[in-house]
């Protein structure tokens, strides 16, 4: 199934069903896409001296260039459970103590209601974190791998607060008093933590981590081309677009705008093939005409800037 691209003064030709859309799974599902991340040198450098030293590593960089994706890789190229890594997700509200479990205090109180008096079994209104799923991987023989995504979006006292959490072998369950231990013969779970640099982090955080910044860079982007078989099929369309693409993101940063990155371009590309974009007409249309610009451009008024 395809999309033929929607044009002024045509009527919408849409596909006649949702279910049978062939949507690219590697473009949404960071597992099905980890054995094609591409690793260069000095990120490799990096997380082998975070491996070395057991230290977290915290990776940084614009959104879209792969800093999460890496967790993902690191799962796949050490053969690990398919439920790794174990994530936390950060918000605004994020506590330290969300890495080792949440107690969902709302239902424990509506059951204990509904219970009139009778006991309620406290455990099963506990939910694991991933540090607790960590523990049990590890006492289980196996390694573990631990991603705190988007760090940046917590609240300030957080990065701190997660050392200690991190450093920590053991801890205790407040609502059922028991204690989660590691095994401390074994090596420590890696410890990803990644950032869009939207804001600053603390000091003694930043001392306690491995940093590294993913830069976007041409090379970058044609690697991950290079990686996705099913981006393949049209390799003159790839080109183009790939040129296209940063005559996009290099207008967009001249007018500081939020530049798309080799995620937003895997996304584009795909879309390009699906809708049956010719290299030729690619090449020549205006960058504000180009098709499908809205897997690109995200930011209110951005397009005009666009030449």
């Amino acid at each position: 199934m395809t999309f033929a691209l929607i044009r002024r003064g045509q009527p919408p030709r849409l596909p006649t069903s949702l279910a049978q859309r062939d949507v690219p799974r590697r473009l949404h599902d960071l597992a099905a896409a980890a054995e094609c991340f591409q690793i260069d040198d000095d990120l490799a450098e990096a997380v082998n001296v975070a491996l070395a030293v057991g230290a977290p590593l915290l990776l940084t960089g614009e959104p879209g260039t792969g800093k999460t994706q890496l967790a993902y890789y690191l799962a796949w190229q050490f053969g690990l459970q398919p439920e790794q890594p174990f994530t936390l997700e950060v918000k605004s509200n994020s506590a330290a103590r969300d890495l080792l479990y949440r107690f969902d205090t709302v239902a424990y109180f509506h059951e204990a209601q509904r219970r009139d008096g009778s006991p309620v079994d406290k455990q099963s209104f506990i939910e694991k974190g991933p540090l607790w799923r960590a523990f049990a991987a590890i006492r289980s023989g196996n390694p573990a791998i631990v991603l705190i995504d988007e760090i940046d979006k917590a609240p300030r006292d957080f990065p701190n607060d997660l050392l200690h959490e991190l450093d920590q072998y053991s801890f205790r369950v407040a609502e059922t008093g028991e204690v989660i231990t590691a095994d401390r013969n074994a090596p420590p779970p890696v410890v990803v933590v990644t950032s869009n640099s939207e804001k600053r982090l603390p000091d003694a955080f930043l001392r306690r981590c491995v940093v590294h910044r993913i830069e976007f860079s041409e090379e970058v982007l044609r690697d991950a081309v290079a990686a996705r078989r099913e981006l393949q099929k049209q390799q003159d369309l790839s080109e183009t677009a790939q040129r296209r693409f940063l005559e996009v993101r290099r207008q967009l940063q001249a007018h500081q705008h939020k530049p798309p990155a080799t995620a937003e371009f895997l996304v584009w590309l795909a879309a390009l093939q699906a809708s049956r974009v010719r290299a030729e007409d690619l090449a020549t249309v205006p960058t504000r005409e180009l098709p499908l610009l809205s897997a690109l451009v995200k930011e209110t008024g951005a397009r005009e800037s666009l030449g």
